[in-house]
């Protein structure tokens, strides 16, 4: 009758196996927001003391994180502005969900540069700083497009 006690002891390592392999599912980054940036650019100004600014924030993690702030040396100011319907309004702060995506596009969310320090020529970068409620830092180069550049079609 060995095989009795050796069928009794296989289901519950069974039972353990599977329990601890699920457990290892449940971590996710430490909890912690996985951000990255892609797809940013300036369209070059009309403007000698104002430009917009636009880029994807992509959060991989299982947290959130808040987009605070953003500072650069190429202007006076930076501030965040959120399109709702046809109203654009400045904002303290903007969400990066969790497995998801903050998008800044033409016609949507914004970062306004104000009081430039020069004007931003096509072919340069501007150097900007993000800043996150729980995150570190992350510096990113804009590279200057031209003003009727659509990142769909590259022109």
């Amino acid at each position: 009758m060995p095989a009795g006690p050796v069928r009794l002891l296989a289901v519950p390592t069974a039972v353990i196996t599977g329990t601890l392999l699920l457990a290892g599912c449940g971590s996710d980054s430490d909890g912690r927001a996985e951000l990255s940036v892609r797809a940013a650019y300036i369209p070059q100004p009309v403007s000698d003391t104002m430009a917009a600014g636009f880029l994807t924030i992509v959060n991989k993690g299982g947290t959130k994180d808040e987009l605070t702030s953003v500072t650069s040396t190429a202007a006076g100011s930076v501030t965040l502005h959120e399109t709702v319907g046809s109203s654009m309004e400045e904002v303290t702060s903007l969400d990066v969900p969790a497995h998801g995506q903050l998008v800044f596009k033409s016609g949507g969310n914004h970062l306004m540069f104000e009081k430039l320090k020069s004007k931003p020529v096509r072919g340069g970068t501007v150097t900007v700083e993000l800043h996150f409620a729980a995150s570190d830092p992350v510096e990113v180069e804009i590279p200057v497009e031209s003003a009727t550049y659509n990142p769909k079609t590259g022109h």
